[in-house]
């Protein structure tokens, strides 16, 4: 680096920066291919704690010294989801063509808000890929967000300006206090927070009943809108659920589809990660009706594989996002040609202006492996879910506490102290770091819940940890020794 007025952060010389990096590169080659020779997840020492709570460096540093830092005190106390013993929550394992990417990505900081340059046709590319993936029509619209908690708000603030006309931007809603939204009672709890940050209110939102496999409840939702109706209230939007976070159960999307559409009410998709199921022949049939909704959310960076973060919004009707986001100023006028060139930038069809180069990563997934690939591996979690849930039905001391629907099986150790046995048991799989599930509470039954999304997760894994549950279960519901 060079001080004074000619002061640059690139190096004087490229030689170490550059050796150094070809070896974090290799090491990451390293960490991923040698990934099971390491535990799950481990807790992080106070001394590692410590080192990261130094204060604002002032002066230049070694690279060379933070990359040692990053090894020591970083690298081995993450939450573990590459590791094929990963089946705490909806998370994907990543990929080493997605972690190239990013390095690709890092490079070209390029802010894809907008204006006319190559990474906005990219994202343009995948847009059009998704659409014909769920059967929307050419006038469809999609947008990279952080993840599906954002992508579902833009759900519901969509719908808002669908039901109330671009005047609802700038005059709020002030006037419209009788909007009600729908969920079902399995809905994830953005949805919540969506109507919250959209202005409505938590109360707005309605919970409908769910069916014993976990699905919304079409009976229940009528009986709802209409005595809101009834009551001089204006029901506009329903959210589906497809693949709930608890148990993987997909809501009746085609019979909401038809009570949307009799009912003129907006119908969102929250397919955080089922929703790519699409690409698996045996999961696809499971979504039908999907190709129906108005918008969908869901994220590369789960079942798709893809790096953290990747999450994604899609609006039937593109125009429907234009007439929600679009803002006219002054530094985003557009030209005829030249870098200003373009209409329609993704910072008109989304809330955010500066905006990372997140297409590159699921372009480059899409287009190393394939399609074909990424849904055989989503077919082959399933599988590894259907097996785990054919070992928990063959012991005696466990049982199944919600059906299997996709990928997601909860179950539990039968004893007499079960609910403080369960908690243990979870909390000794941690300790011991070879397989990590998570936990979640079914009919008022705390129980084991392992979300098999790792595209290296394979039947010994699985198998671990029914052994482990079973081990620890044992061990732990034996009474106290005097």
């Amino acid at each position: 680096m060079t001080d004074g007025p000619d002061a640059t952060l690139d190096p004087d010389d490229w030689t170490d920066i550059r050796a150094l990096g070809h070896r974090m590169l290799d090491d990451m080659f390293d960490y991923l291919e040698g990934i099971r020779e390491r535990p799950v997840w481990q807790e992080m020492p106070a001394e590692a704690k410590e080192t990261l709570r130094a204060p604002l460096p002032r002066h230049p540093g070694s690279l060379a010294d933070a990359y040692r830092s990053l090894q020591d005190n970083v690298i081995p106390y993450t939450v573990g989801n590459p590791h094929p013993g990963f089946m705490g929550w909806v998370h994907g394992a990543g990929t080493p063509v997605g972690m190239l990417a990013e390095m690709i990505a890092g490079g070209l900081n390029a802010n894809v808000g907008g204006r006319n340059q190559a990474p906005v046709e990219v994202e343009r590319q995948v847009s059009t890929w998704m659409a014909a993936l769920f059967g929307f029509p050419e006038s469809a619209r999609g947008v990279f967000v952080t993840g599906t908690s954002i992508a579902n708000f833009m759900g519901v603030v969509v719908a808002r300006t669908s039901a109330l006309g671009r005047d609802v931007r700038a005059q709020g809603l002030a006037a419209h206090a009788d909007l009600r939204a729908y969920a079902s009672t399995e809905a994830h709890g953005c949805i919540a927070k969506a109507m919250d940050m959209a202005g409505f209110g938590t109360d707005a939102l309605r919970t409908v009943r769910i069916d014993a496999a976990g699905r919304m409840d079409l009976h229940d939702l009528a009986a709802q809108v209409d005595a809101d109706r009834r009551n001089g209230l204006r029901p506009f939007l329903v959210v589906a659920s497809c693949g709930t976070v608890n148990t993987g159960a997909i809501d009746p999307l085609a019979g909401l589809a038809d009570f949307a559409h009799e009912r003129a009410m907006w119908l969102h998709v929250d397919g955080a990660y089922a929703a790519l199921g699409m690409l698996a022949p045996d999961v696809a049939p499971l979504l039908a009706g999907i190709e129906r909704a108005d918008s969908i959310a869901f994220d590369f960076h789960k079942w798709g594989q893809v790096p953290y973060d990747a999450g994604y919004f899609m609006a039937r009707d593109g125009d429907r996002m234009l007439d929600t986001f679009a803002a006219p100023a002054a530094y985003l006028q557009r030209a005829g040609r030249g870098l200003a060139a373009g209409t329609a930038w993704p910072c008109d069809v989304g809330p955010d202006l500066s905006r990372g180069f997140r297409a590159l990563k699921t372009w480059l997934t899409f287009q190393v492996y394939g399609a074909d690939a990424i849904g055989r591996s989503i077919s082959a979690t399933c599988a590894m879910a259907r097996h785990l849930a054919q070992r928990v039905a063959a012991e005696p001391e466990l049982e199944l506490v919600a059906p299997v629907t996709l990928n997601i099986v909860c179950f539990r150790y039968v004893c007499a102290d079960a609910e403080r046995v369960n908690r243990e048991i979870v909390l000794a799989l941690y300790d011991e770091g070879r397989v990590a599930p998570s936990a979640t509470t079914i009919h008022g039954h705390y129980a084991v819940r392992a979300a098999i999304v790792n595209h290296r997760t394979g039947p010994a894994d699985v198998d671990a940890l029914v052994d482990a549950v079973l081990r620890a279960g044992r061990r732990l519901s034996q009474p106290a020794t005097p």
